[in-house]
């Protein structure tokens, strides 16, 4: 079993940047797949971002291309999402997701998912 925890959320004003975390335990993810979404009230989860196992494969969105960038660090088995220039159409509950199977980096993860963390953007 794999257990992922998101930190890294708040409130910022629109074109403010955050930086998100997701740590991993119970398991490496070293060789997972793993991605974020997204939720925000009353709307279904959104894929936002993935990355493939090696680091070296990542794919956007089309409303996190250019402003948000997904990195990994496989020895510390964290996954991060850097956020910048952020609007009020961002706020939303951003989830952590990772997944064995190796195309899941393009937005098809069913494994495993944390809780979320909150992101409010102010206008």
């Amino acid at each position: 079993q794999v257990q992922l925890v998101e930190s890294g959320g708040g409130l910022v004003q629109a074109g403010g940047s955050l930086s998100l975390s997701c740590a991993a335990s119970g398991r490496t993810v070293a060789d997972y797949a793993m991605g974020w979404f997204r939720q925000a009230p009353g709307k279904e989860r959104e894929f936002v971002a993935g990355i493939d196992w090696t680091g070296a494969k990542k794919v956007y969105s089309d409303s996190a291309r250019g402003r948000f960038t997904i990195s990994r660090d496989r020895r510390k088995n964290t996954l991060y999402l850097q956020m910048d220039n952020l609007k009020p159409e961002d706020t939303a509950t951003y989830i952590c997701a990772a997944d064995s199977s190796s195309g899941a980096w393009t937005g098809l993860f069913n494994e495993y998912f944390g809780q979320g963390t909150q992101v409010t953007v102010s206008s």
